[in-house]
């Protein structure tokens, strides 16, 4: 399955951060993912160094979900 979802909240980038940051309003195929230490839904899918690839579930808006054969 591929997500979709519309970033609401690109603010308090971190000032060490290395990688891809979203953009408010542009949308982005995401996957949904609960993390294995805090068990909060994370959103992943985006290139990054440092300090992780993941986004808090609350700064995208999901909008649609494909599933693949």
């Amino acid at each position: 399955m591929q997500q979709y979802a519309r970033c609401v909240n690109a603010r308090n980038r971190p000032t060490d951060y290395i990688g891809d940051w979203p953009a408010c309003g542009q949308v982005y195929p995401v996957h949904l993912r609960r993390n294995a230490y805090s068990d909060e839904w994370q959103v992943l899918g985006f290139y990054a160094e440092r300090p992780y690839g993941s986004f808090a579930r609350h700064r995208f808006e999901f909008v649609a979900q494909v599933w693949l054969n």
